[in-house]
């Protein structure tokens, strides 16, 4: 598989894209406005302790308080200040009680894990980790955790090993997948430069005054690099000088036999267009994604699920219609698999597949589902096939869908894509004209209403405004008003030229 990294860096945002065999599957990215927080580590303070919820809210300096589940709490979360607070000694972890021991007030340090998303604030964990390319250091913990993907019985035994020798007192340790084959030299020195980043950060830790923010994690391009950056990649493009350098010698301390991979795009034409990456990032606006047979899908996120539609489009097929459905549902498949990582959709998500009868068809979507979200890095749980068709899954959030962070609601439709047609806004004008007479308003007003909404009021001998007028016996102005939005109108008292109401887009 070719797979690749590109990365385009302007004064206003950085966007990274992952392909692999010249499709784009992952999209990244980060404006100042919305730098990446997850990874983030802040010294908290309890803001309300919710039993009824299994939950707590933390004060970390945010405009919303973050959400803190009762098992995402470290009995000995108040370690960490154990220096400024003796009296916490004496008490026993595994006597620890959540709720009777948490109280409203008290520092803890906790670490964001998702991104706050929509009305909802940052979720954060009690479980604070420093992530390194090889390791993931934990704090405060005599755990060590081997990543699942590491399947070599012999090898995770030697990762284990390795981690026993290495690890100091008090501090646990997860082996990343990357870490197979490594040595034990290159283990150690990256256990030694997380070990110092968290030496520098116990000062902040102990005299810094709750809210505020202990330690900042990689910045989003940095970060994959960490993450992804091993030998299956085939090459790295980078069109910012800075950028490059900063990667380069990240690289070169960690990894340094793949900096060859690392490449500097100095082309006329924008990086993304050389790629024909471009395209496909426009193309993320749209509901309809086709696939190369001719059938599409429908992605439709709520606010409860994401519903996905597949569709035989413009395929015909040569075989019996279970055959031409079953190759629409696999192809659509693996393009669903693609858009969610691309659209980085998370939560619930329901596809309604073209309907097979066939037990064993059913089976082979089912598995050619779980086989393309194997590629994802998010969680996935996937269920079997029901009998109407559906199929039923999960996949982890950690940020707000990425086409967030690219687009905002139409300030005319308020995001719904809908607007009123013309017959409706001069139905809401005649309800509230009614209304309006109904508490024996004055007899002569004015409405300013938009072009067209004008010209369809004036329009013919017996216009609708004349009607308007002889049906509640009033003298109406109708005014032409450019600065109106789709659906808005303007009214005015003739007499004092005050403004009556100005009705929006909602029912009127």
């Amino acid at each position: 598989m070719n797979k690749e990294i590109i990365m385009n860096s302007t004064n206003e945002e950085t966007r990274l894209v992952i392909r692999e065999d010249n499709k784009v599957v992952e999209l990244f990215v980060e404006a100042p406005e919305h730098e990446r927080m997850v990874g983030d580590i802040y010294k908290g303070k309890v803001s309300r302790v919710l039993p009824g919820m299994q939950a707590a809210f933390i004060d970390i300096g945010h405009e919303q308080n973050a959400f803190l589940h009762f098992s995402d709490i470290n009995p000995r979360y108040q370690e960490f200040f154990k220096k400024n607070n003796q009296n916490t000694r004496s008490k026993k972890y595994y006597d620890f009680n959540v709720e009777k021991d948490m109280k409203k007030g008290q520092d803890i340090l906790v670490q964001i894990v998702k991104e706050p998303i929509s009305t909802k604030g940052c979720r954060v964990t009690g479980e604070v980790t420093v992530p390194g390319r090889f390791v993931v250091l934990i704090p405060n913990q005599k755990h060590i955790g081997v990543s699942r993907k590491i399947y070599s019985h012999k090898e995770r035994k030697r990762l284990k090993d390795i981690a026993r020798q290495i690890l100091p007192n008090d501090f646990g340790m997860i082996i990343r997948t990357v870490a197979e084959g490594k040595s034990d030299k290159e283990l150690k020195k990256d256990m030694n430069d997380l070990l110092n980043a968290w030496n520098r950060m116990e000062p902040n830790i102990e005299q810094q005054k709750a809210p505020s923010l202990v330690y900042k994690d990689m910045s989003m391009a940095s970060s994959i690099i960490r993450d992804i950056f091993t030998a299956d990649i085939t090459g790295v493009h980078v069109d910012s000088r800075k950028m490059m350098r900063e990667i380069s010698t990240y690289v070169k301390d960690v990894a340094p036999q793949l900096v060859h991979k690392i490449s500097y795009y100095n082309g006329k034409e924008p990086i993304f267009d050389h790629f024909d990456v471009e395209q496909e990032i426009e193309k993320m606006t749209e509901p309809k994604a086709w696939f190369s047979n001719g059938g599409y899908i429908i992605i439709h996120p709520t606010e409860a699920m994401v519903s996905i539609d597949v569709n035989s489009g413009k395929f015909i097929g040569k075989k019996d219609h279970e055959s031409n459905s079953l190759k629409v549902n696999l192809e659509a498949s693996r393009e669903i698999a693609r858009q969610a990582r691309l659209r980085d959709l998370g939560g619930l998500i329901v596809i309604d597949f073209i309907d097979v009868l066939e037990e064993e068809n059913k089976r082979k979507i089912f598995l050619e589902l779980k086989k393309e979200f194997a590629k994802d890095r998010s969680i996935t749980k996937i269920e079997p096939m029901s009998r109407f068709g559906l199929i039923e899954m999960t996949r982890q959030r950690v940020r707000p869908e990425v086409i967030l962070s690219m687009f905002e609601p139409c300030p005319k439709c308020e995001g719904s894509g809908l607007v009123p047609t013309i017959a409706t806004t001069v139905s809401r004008i005649e309800r509230w004209v009614q209304r309006y007479r109904s508490t024996k308003g004055d007899r002569r007003i004015s409405i300013h209403v938009t072009p067209a909404v004008y010209d369809y009021m004036n329009e013919g001998r017996f216009s609708k405004r004349l009607r308007l007028m002889w049906k509640y016996w009033m003298k109406i102005v109708m005014v032409r008003d450019d600065q109106l939005d789709i659906g808005e109108f303007k009214v005015f008292d003739i007499k004092d030229k005050k403004t009556v109401e100005l009705t929006g887009k909602k029912a009127a």
